[in-house]
């Protein structure tokens, strides 16, 4: 019995849902390591979901043909609670099983995995879901990595934030590597602007859920605004008890937690008052015939995030690059085979990829949403890639985007 029940809560820990139909080569092992407890599990809850329905509907179409030979995706899940030491060693696990990839949606994971992914003899290819600029800098040849930078989402934000009058801005943003790199980012663009910085108190937002010291003395020095954000769940307690504390200005989010979700949470926008922060994956209008977002919730039974439609699409990406490449686990062919996979319009997938960079950055639009008096405005798509107005509107004119989107929503990041 007790062995039993040992095998039993292993295979529910390892969680090996996916297998492909029936007829299909079940050789492509691909992992998923992220958080799936705690209070980032519906994060990474949301990553996993979009993953595992992509590997659903690329098995039931028949998989990938590579030469006489129709593979599918084999698809395992290990929790690692956002912690580096688990996470290495579950992608460890899933290398001794022979996975060619990991997908991993927290920087600071991501990184600890991508100093075991090239050793000799045991390369697997990472899936990093993290807008840090830092990934690209660990110059990592089998990592690739989306959404786009979030150092635009800075420049973004803090215009924004300027322009309606914003001067003092707090900051009680997540502890850990990915919190303190945009907090140093943020200051430094927020200062050339002419901003000032009142205070600084990073919160452990993956293990608190009484932020109360760290919002006294964060508003003790009198904001028009507070730079805040981690995960969902933790976010919307800083916001209900900043408010609860009579903190009446705004709030500008990092790109981790999702507006949406935050305001189910809250029972409405009405406590984010005047907030800038990620756009909702359903904010936008998808081009017509294109229904991840039913799909989604069809299986689910919930709404699709934005790092759900991501992910989901990734993996297509991944499968053609394999195909591309002619060989399901040569991961340096599979890598060089990318570009030839890309681009993935809208017309077909929720995300849109229109390339990747050398270092492995896929092309993909950044979304922001701005909350005025507790009322949604309409969302804003910008390509940050671009480095000319030619390059911009070859973008716009490739785009299968809803032509709402390209006319009215769709900027250059400046």
């Amino acid at each position: 019995m007790k062995y039993t029940k040992k095998v039993l809560g292993w295979t529910l820990l390892a969680g090996i849902l996916l297998w492909g139909s029936a007829g299909l080569a079940q050789d492509i092992l691909i992992g998923y390591s992220g958080p799936m407890s705690g209070v980032a599990a519906e994060y990474g809850q949301d990553v996993y979901n979009g993953i595992a329905l992509a590997v659903k509907e690329i098995n039931a179409a028949g998989g990938m043909k590579i030469g006489d030979k129709n593979c599918a995706f084999k698809l395992e899940r290990l929790d690692d609670r956002a912690d580096p030491t688990l996470a290495v060693n579950n992608a460890r696990r899933f290398r001794s099983s022979g996975a060619i990839a990991v997908f991993n949606p927290i920087f600071s994971t991501a990184a600890g995995i991508m100093k075991i992914n090239e050793e000799k003899g045991a390369e697997f290819m990472v899936v990093a879901f993290t807008s840090t600029p830092r990934v690209e800098e660990l110059k990592n040849k089998l990592t690739v990595t989306a959404p786009g930078p979030f150092t635009s989402s800075v420049e973004i934000y803090s215009s924004w934030a300027m322009g309606r009058g914003y001067k003092k801005c707090a900051m009680v943003v997540t502890l850990g590597a990915y919190g303190d790199e945009w907090r140093q980012v943020f200051r430094q663009v927020w200062e050339k602007k002419g901003g000032i910085i009142t205070a600084d108190r990073p919160a452990n937002y993956y293990m608190e859920t009484d932020f109360s010291s760290q919002l006294t003395a964060a508003l003790a020095t009198q904001p028009d605004v507070l730079l805040i954000g981690g995960p969902t769940g933790a976010t919307a307690l800083v916001i209900e008890q900043a408010r609860g504390m009579g903190y009446k200005g705004g709030f500008i989010m990092i790109d981790q937690p999702r507006q949406d979700q935050i305001a189910r949470l809250l029972g409405g926008t009405k406590m984010l008052g005047n907030t800038i922060g990620s756009a909702a994956a359903d904010s936008m209008p998808p081009r017509p015939g294109q229904n991840f977002i039913e799909r989604y919730r069809a299986e689910y039974r919930k709404a699709g995030a934005v790092e759900s439609a991501v992910n989901y699409t990734l993996v297509y990406v991944l499968s053609k690059a394999i195909v591309a490449a002619g060989t399901p686990g040569d991961v340096y062919k599979i890598r060089a085979a990318f570009p030839k996979a890309l681009p993935l319009l809208a017309d077909k997938f929720p995300m849109e990829i229109k390339g990747i960079s050398d270092a492995g950055r896929f092309h993909i639009y950044s979304s922001t949403q701005t909350i005025t008096n507790g009322k949604w405005d309409d969302p804003i798509v910008y390509a940050w890639w671009p480095r000319t107005e030619e390059e911009f509107d070859e973008v716009v004119r490739s785009s299968q985007l809803d032509r709402r989107i390209t006319k009215k929503w769709l900027r250059p990041a400046k």
